[in-house]
């Protein structure tokens, strides 16, 4: 069976008000019977089988949800148990702003453009508000699971789940190393760049302009404090939507010059660096610049992207590759975007780690060496024959 790589569309409704009342009953009483779920089954417990063998008929007869729909919030408590565990977290509670869905309970029709979704009490119809892009990525697709959700602003969209095939991986010894940043957020070792300043200079704005409101949502009269919650609420989300969209762009641009010059790709690993410089003494701006680097949602991004593209994405051992120089090997200085090789003279920091990235992602992709290792044994026996020669040993020994 070929692999597949699952992708989301997110696709507003057209919804009513009378529709809305359902949509919402719907997920309250479903969120409350995931609460239930939650606090009187084992708390390891996190098989569905034997979760539903336990309460599958009390959530039937409790919450009046459909078989299907009970049989989602089983599943949907098993998911959050195991997500939480992985993260050493407890499930608290669940939100009423979504439902699961399978093909028993949902359809898309592309002749009207609409999907069927069953709710607390009856089967509904909804159209589909989509522009071009959504019909290209959905057409001629028969998808058999989706989300209902409601967001922040009210809308409700149905995230629809496409399984895509996935080609076989491109064969090729060459790789692009990419160093990612907070003063450029990638630079690859073939000399693309793209400047952290922009979402830099944007969360210094709005990081002022939060603690401006909040002070006078405290501190300001009535009419103030209310206006100021509406403009907190209304920026809600903007720098996070903008940071995606930026991430989007420079994955989508380093998968396709992966794919146009046949190369694969190697990034830093970076799991575990927020912990590790969180322990370090810094500024309070240099801490909340740092852990709104986004570097794990583009690495994300490349992933399914390079999935998508057949294009073998690498990670590599992040340490020391900012500090060695790419041509000698040596141990440099490093300050700031400059890097200083005692031999090789100054360069870009960036670019040199993306080379020495590079470098390493080549290593991966030759499981039959890179030719290093023999350079160095001949190296290392001409230098020993030197020696036994001014010596006057004998040569047979070098085979020791």
């Amino acid at each position: 069976m070929p692999e597949v790589q699952t992708i989301t569309i997110a696709c507003k409704l057209k919804v009513g008000s009378e529709l809305a009342k359902e949509i919402d009953e719907t997920f309250l009483t479903f969120a409350i019977a995931c609460d239930w779920i939650n606090n009187n089954t084992p708390v390891k417990l996190t098989n569905k089988t034997a979760m539903q063998s336990l309460v599958y008929q009390d959530v039937r007869a409790k919450f009046g949800l459909s078989s299907n729909l009970a049989i989602q919030a089983l599943r949907r408590v098993c998911a959050n148990r195991k997500t939480a565990k992985q993260k050493g977290r407890k499930v608290k509670e669940f939100s009423p702003t979504s439902v699961s869905y399978d093909a028993r309970i949902f359809s898309f029709k592309e002749s009207d453009w609409t999907v069927s979704l069953k709710l607390l009490h009856k089967r509904r119809k909804f159209e589909l508000l989509i522009g071009n892009y959504h019909r290209g990525m959905l057409k001629g697709t028969n998808p058999t699971s989706a989300t209902l959700v409601k967001r922040k602003n009210g809308d409700y969209y149905i995230h629809i789940n496409l399984d895509k095939p996935v080609p076989e991986p491109i064969k090729t010894d060459d790789v692009i190393g990419v160093d990612l940043g907070r003063t450029d957020i990638a630079v690859t070792s073939e000399g693309d760049s793209w400047s952290g300043k922009q979402i830099t200079d944007l969360r210094n704005h709005y990081a002022k302009m939060r603690a401006i409101l909040q002070r006078k949502a405290t501190k300001g009269t009535r009419t103030t404090r209310g206006r100021c919650r509406q403009l907190l609420k209304r920026l809600s989300g903007h720098e996070k939507r903008f940071q995606s969209w930026l991430n989007h762009c420079i994955s989508r641009k380093l998968v396709d010059n992966a794919v146009a010059n046949k190369k694969a790709i190697a990034i830093e690993d970076l799991t575990g660096i927020r912990e590790r410089t969180n322990k370090k003494s810094r500024s309070k701006k240099d801490k909340r610049l740092g852990n709104n680097w986004a570097f794990y949602q583009l690495r994300e991004y490349l992933t399914y992207k390079c999935l998508l593209a057949g294009v073998k994405l690498i990670l590599v051992n992040p340490a020391y590759t900012s500090l060695t120089c790419h041509k000698c090997f040596v141990i440099g200085d490093r300050n700031g975007k400059k890097f200083t090789c005692s031999s090789c003279g100054t360069m870009d920091s960036d670019w040199n780690g993306s080379k020495n990235i590079a470098a390493l992602g080549a290593i991966i992709t030759r499981p039959r060496g890179t030719g290093l290792s023999c350079e160095i044994k001949r190296e290392v026996q001409y230098i020993q024959l030197t020696l036994f020669d001014a010596l006057g040993l004998p040569k047979t020994a070098t085979s020791a």
